[in-house]
């Protein structure tokens, strides 16, 4: 059921939202009353996703976009504004996953992760927000960080770059807070734990390939580790992005937000 009826109306943009948690997010924003654009480099799975939307009365488009293309950002951008009359939230959920210790990682490797991770933020943010300063209205910036930018996994964890490039974006964030608070736009980062989507299947693969241990037991042991006892699932996290958007964090800004069951320590 909805929740926050001031969302009624509003307009989103959710990049990465062909599966997995941005699906979960635009699924969870559409049925707060938001339409809602779905953004993703595969575009049929944007269609997907903007399809079923529509099937459960929500409005939706669906766009192809590459986070590190200018032209497509700016078309995605304009297409939020021309379907539904402006653009109120970002939620950039576009990421990607390279497995590996730092000092295995090449340099191209390297040079892919950081860019769609970091630099895709930093041109997706940057597009919105100068919409949004020029609508004169306010907004909500929200990214899709990792637990992993704000606590390094540790020599055990294959997650080298990825960890790197998601401490970047938790900066990035921040800073961006800071320059948008005079025109009331806020910007949050959303921190998951263990969630239960195929890169976490990547990782207890990987992981149990580089300590000699069989497949599904990492998994299985940082489960156990949670408090809440459980894994978490997409929607843990559409839910803390739904609450960021609303007028209920109305005075959170610059701020990495935890959502992982008591995992992180901070």
């Amino acid at each position: 059921m909805p929740r926050y009826q001031e969302l009624r109306g509003k307009a989103a943009i959710v990049t990465g939202a062909g599966r997995g948690i941005g699906r979960a997010i635009a699924f969870r924003l559409a049925l707060e009353g938001v339409s809602v654009v779905v953004a993703d480099v595969d575009e049929a799975s944007a269609q997907q996703t903007s399809n079923e939307i529509k099937t459960n009365k929500g409005k939706s488009t669906a766009v192809a976009v590459d986070v590190l293309n200018q032209s497509d950002i700016d078309r995605m951008v304009t297409k939020c504004a021309d379907a539904f009359g402006e653009l109120n939230i970002l939620v950039h959920n576009a990421g990607v996953a390279a497995l590996g210790r730092l000092i295995e990682t090449d340099e191209k490797t390297w040079d892919w992760v950081m860019d769609v991770n970091a630099k895709g933020t930093f041109l997706t943010c940057k597009a919105a927000a100068l919409r949004m300063i020029e609508q004169a209205k306010g907004g909500r910036i929200i990214v899709n960080a990792s637990g992993a930018g704000k606590v390094a996994p540790g020599k055990d964890m294959p997650l080298g770059v990825y960890a790197a490039s998601k401490h970047a974006v938790v900066g990035f964030s921040k800073q961006l807070a800071l320059e948008l608070a005079e025109h009331q736009i806020l910007v949050n980062c959303v921190c998951p734990g263990v969630v239960d989507t195929p890169m976490w299947d990547l990782i207890d693969r990987e992981t149990a390939r580089i300590q000699g241990v069989p497949v599904g037991s990492v998994k299985t042991k940082v489960v156990a580790s949670i408090p809440l006892g459980r894994i978490q699932s997409p929607d843990d996290v559409a839910n803390v992005v739904a609450f960021l958007a609303s007028d209920d964090a109305s005075y959170i800004t610059a701020d990495a937000v935890n959502c992982a069951g008591g995992l992180l320590p901070y």
